[in-house]
């Protein structure tokens, strides 16, 4: 999602040749056989365990011999849209896949909306009522039957640009982000999957503020809405964090109409971005996994609140992607933190007003740019990565375990969109390029609530943990503190004696 890296992608129109030959096609799949116009890929169970889920993730990874998605054994996927092919009314459906989420729709239907991150002369999503005409991006939903598969597919949004993540909503729609600030768009616009390209999916709420949004997540006890941002301006260094010029931060909303409807959010609040107490400017490169500090939040202009959290102190991050709200914690990520610029996973306790650094990326436990991340029904936080190396859908267990659950095997390209079906029964994702949508299913847990609740304060797994060298490890016990402690002391460069 943004800053994107030069890759060596399959070609859009010889991918779209090759998955659109019809009725008549037909591919190996990933436990299966692979058919039609929207592919399914059938399971093969044989042999499967009848409890693959125990706090370890879901076992190994089969190869896809259809080349599209490696999944665990037991599990199986269809192809439930694919760019260029034509929607309902018959236009070409926009490229650039993106942020997702899943709502409940009539008769066990499944309502997903999802963005598309498209900017400059790419190919427009082609609505009726648009916020601007010159601007190519916006979403579309699919309407997911309980066999899941396709029953329709149009366009709820248009004329917005860059739309990367954004979020649901506890009263069911979907907040679309602008990944810019330029040329009037840097907002974020609510969308109602059951009232497409009406007039407030054209509404910026620009009390929210104007920066390069990224996703968004609310609680639902509050009506609190917290932003990630993802600003481009300035250079992260590759090997030194204390050379950066990058800074992004991390934004809450509260607004001034807490009844939870549509439009409620139009109706003005307060943007604040979090500091840390008694710190300025604090880089979060150099918190460590397990470190906590308390926060207070700081009133920004929402003009150009960027500028103004910076000259304000608050807590620099580098590049802010996905969000979740779960089990009373907040949970983002930044794709780009840490020494080894691998990636961050952080989370919010706002009971107590502290931030916590989770997970970090380390070459030892291979995390890549952890991007859109999701709580899973049965408890595991789950993230989709978009690295150069590959990329995957991770999930971490309240226990600690840390899992592989899909390989992206056509593409270079992220994963994006994970979300979950109302019932929790099907995992719903997308591959950006070319444009994917999957439906995902197979013996996952059941919905766990108390598991939610129970990863929003569990450890951080130990393989995460900073290493420490048996003597620094002495000096520590010999000096009165902790290891974790000791980790941060070296990694701001105070020496140990």
């Amino acid at each position: 999602m943004g800053d994107r890296r030069e890759r060596t992608l399959l070609d859009r129109k010889d991918f779209l040749k090759m998955s659109g030959m019809g009725m008549a096609a037909l591919a190996l799949g990933s436990t299966g056989m692979m058919t039609g116009n929207a592919a399914n890929v059938l399971a093969n169970t044989k042999g499967a365990p009848k409890t693959p889920y125990s706090f370890n993730g879901f076992g190994p990874l089969v190869k896809d011999p259809g080349g599209v998605i490696d999944l665990p054994k037991g599990f199986q996927y269809r192809i439930l849209s694919e760019e260029g092919k034509p929607m309902t009314n018959g236009a070409p459906i926009p490229g650039d896949f993106d942020g997702m989420a899943a709502f409940q729709g009539p008769q066990n239907s499944t309502i997903l909306v999802r963005n598309h991150e498209l900017s400059g002369t790419e190919s427009a999503v082609p609505g009726k009522n648009p916020y601007n005409r010159l601007a190519p991006g916006g979403t579309t939903a699919l309407i997911i039957g309980p066999d899941r598969k396709l029953h329709k597919e149009y366009v709820t949004s248009s004329g917005s640009m860059q739309n990367c993540a954004g979020g649901a909503t506890p009263w069911g729609t979907w907040l679309t982000c602008e990944e810019t600030r330029t040329d009037g768009h840097g907002y974020v616009f609510e969308v109602m999957p059951d009232d497409p390209e009406n007039k407030l999916s054209k509404t910026p709420i620009r009390e929210m503020g104007f920066f390069s949004h990224e996703a968004t997540a609310i609680d639902p006890a509050t009506g609190i809405v917290y932003l990630t941002e993802d600003d481009f301006r300035g250079k992260i260094d590759p090997d030194d964090p204390a050379n950066d010029e990058r800074s992004s931060f991390l934004y809450r909303y509260i607004p001034n109409d807490r009844s939870q409807k549509p439009g409620a959010l139009q109706k003005g609040g307060k943007l604040q971005a979090m500091a840390i107490e008694e710190k300025t400017n604090p880089d979060a490169d150099f918190m460590n996994p397990g470190q906590k500090f308390g926060v207070i939040w700081k009133d920004v202009n929402k003009e150009e609140p960027h500028d103004d959290a910076l000259n304000k102190g608050c807590v620099r991050f580098n590049r802010l992607e996905g969000a979740s709200f779960a089990g009373g914690v907040f949970w983002f990520d930044d794709t780009a933190g840490g020494e080894k610029r691998l990636g961050q996973i952080y989370r919010y306790f706002p009971a107590t007003e502290t931030l916590e650094l989770f997970y970090e990326g380390t070459e030892a436990n291979k995390m890549e740019s952890p991007d859109n991340i999701v709580i899973a029904p049965w408890g595991d936080l789950m993230f989709a990565e978009d690295g150069s190396n590959g990329n995957r859908v991770m999930g971490i267990t309240p226990e600690g375990e840390v899992y592989e659950f899909a390989y992206n095997r056509i593409s270079d390209s992220e994963f994006c969109g994970p979300t979950f079906s109302p019932d929790g029964k099907t995992f719903f994702l997308n591959i950006q390029s070319p444009g994917l949508t999957f439906a995902i299913w197979g013996p996952f847990d059941r919905r766990n609530a108390g598991r939610q609740r129970q990863m929003g304060h569990a450890a951080p797994p130990m393989n995460f943990a900073p290493k420490l060298s048996p003597e620094m490890s002495e000096i520590a016990r010999r000096s009165g503190i902790s290891e974790l402690e000791a980790a941060a002391f070296l990694r701001h460069g105070v020496k140990l004696t």
